[in-house]
């Protein structure tokens, strides 16, 4: 059976057979992935109140280690948003009570994002039920399919200059 973007390959093949529309075979379904991939993420998130932006500042303040803190500027650097769009998401999280601000302790200009007790609970609970929604969005896939998609989708991402922020010195 044939998923939805063979059938827009073929009625390009029919209509326009001078053009090469083999790309829409690999970005077609990259993008109809992530549209429903998005959903399933976004709804798992909702039933713990979460939405996919506060997940992501969760994540990021767990995954740098105790005491779970950066600077704006650090975390800037990290999640590739606008200052407006770190602001706006980490004030709404600081009236859940999941982040507070501190201030910098070495920069006295600078201010740190820091999970609260409750945050580290909520990253802790959910952190697990999200890696197991995600393992059942690929489930589909095979051992030796995984390692493919996952270093062909890494090739074009490092294509596109997506590569790790480098922070510090």
């Amino acid at each position: 059976m044939a998923d939805a973007v063979e059938a827009v390959l073929e009625q390009w093949r029919r209509e326009r057979p001078d053009l090469d529309v083999s790309p829409i075979g690999v970005v077609g379904r990259v993008m109809r992935l992530a549209r429903l991939w998005d959903k399933e993420i976004k709804d798992l998130l909702d039933e713990h109140d979460l939405e996919p932006g506060e997940f992501d500042v969760l994540s990021t303040l767990r995954r740098s280690g105790e005491p779970y803190a950066l600077t704006a500027k650090t975390f800037l650097k990290a999640s590739l948003v606008t200052t407006g769009a770190i602001t706006l998401r980490v004030d709404r999280m600081a009236a859940k009570g999941l982040v507070d601000r501190v201030p910098d302790a070495t920069d006295r200009r600078s201010v740190k994002i820091r999970l609260t007790p409750l945050g580290l609970e909520v990253i802790d609970r959910v952190l697990p039920l999200h890696l197991a929604n995600e393992a059942r969005l690929i489930e589909s896939l095979d051992a030796a399919e995984h390692r493919h998609l996952t270093a062909a989708l890494a090739a074009l991402l490092e294509a596109r200059g997506d590569t790790p922020a480098r922070t510090g010195h």
